[in-house]
């Protein structure tokens, strides 16, 4: 019996993901007769349609949704085969795809990506930066190889290493009342205005829990969408704010409208580490990108 080749396969999901037989065929790097040839193929071994033609666009049969829920199954162990074989050999010698959320990506890539490229010449990384949960969801789908998180998080399906601890610095307006207090202490974040990310930042909920804020305090209905716009919103005026010592460190929050300035007690809020699904077979590589990582952070 014939079956869908693994290429036929990847054509059909980039129809599901894209929509149209002509965006799949860019996505997949072929002319679209080339595409839309194999698709027919596909339907001939098995017998049934699976994609529907329109004017406007591509849509999946019931029986070509139930081929591509499969088939993205079977792609993902293809690349499982892939990586168990390449490890086997040579580690870290293809592809690699690497998340990293915002609050760690601008402040710790740049250096790991010089050492990694000197440590694994024929690496090639893939970047992704987004907010935890969406790594996390891309880690169990086989999209994503490993992610830089802050821990603590608890996921299932998920493993996670530590790689560092990083410490909460105390930020606020150069001219503000606790910007040269002796003996800095999370008491006198009291009746602050505490300045802290959106809503889906994991940041967030490090920081509400290391100070023990309630969300309904003043000031709450004021966020920030990055550190920088946090540090800027500091520097204005609006309130103060904790800021990762890896973040201070790099020169965010380097100017004369704000000072920065450590507890009297170091406050660790959260950890750096890497995470990557269960039973991957990349697991092995990712922690030799973790070593790396905790190399760069304790240079």
């Amino acid at each position: 019996m014939h079956m869908p080749t693994l290429r036929q396969l990847q054509f059909l999901v980039a129809i599901a993901d894209d929509g149209s037989f002509s965006r799949a065929a860019d996505s997949c790097h072929v002319t679209q007769p080339t595409l839309s040839a194999a698709i027919k193929e596909t339907e001939a071994l098995l017998g049934v349609q699976l994609v529907e033609r329109e004017a406007r666009g591509a849509t999946l049969t019931a029986a070509g949704e139930a081929v591509v829920a499969r088939a993205r199954t079977v792609l993902a162990e293809a690349q499982d085969l892939v990586a168990v074989a390449r490890e086997a050999g040579a580690p870290l010698t293809g592809e690699f795809r690497l998340g990293a959320i915002p609050t760690i990506a601008p402040f710790v890539l740049p250096d790991t990506l010089s050492a990694l490229r000197k440590a694994y010449p024929e690496l090639k990384l893939y970047l992704r930066e987004d907010l935890t949960d969406r790594l996390l969801d891309a880690l169990r789908t086989r999209t994503l190889d490993a992610a830089l998180i802050a821990l603590p998080w608890e996921a299932p399906g998920i493993e996670t290493e530590t790689l560092c601890d990083d410490e909460f610095l105390f930020v606020c307006p150069a001219d503000h009342q606790l910007s040269n207090k002796n003996g800095l202490d999370l008491a006198d974040l009291t009746h602050e205005d505490v300045l802290l990310l959106e809503d889906g930042h994991c940041l967030r909920n490090h920081a509400l829990s290391v100070c023990a804020l309630p969300t309904t305090r003043k000031g709450a209905e004021v966020s920030a969408t990055s550190l920088q716009t946090l540090v800027q919103m500091v520097a204005g005026g609006l309130g103060v704010s904790l800021l990762p010592k890896v973040a201070a460190e790099s020169g965010l929050a380097a100017g004369p409208d704000v000072v920065v300035r450590a507890f009297k007690e170091p406050v660790f809020g959260r950890s750096i580490g890497l995470a990557w699904r269960s039973g991957s077979p990349r697991a092995q590589e990712a922690r030799l990108i973790g070593a790396i990582v905790k190399d760069v952070m304790n240079a």
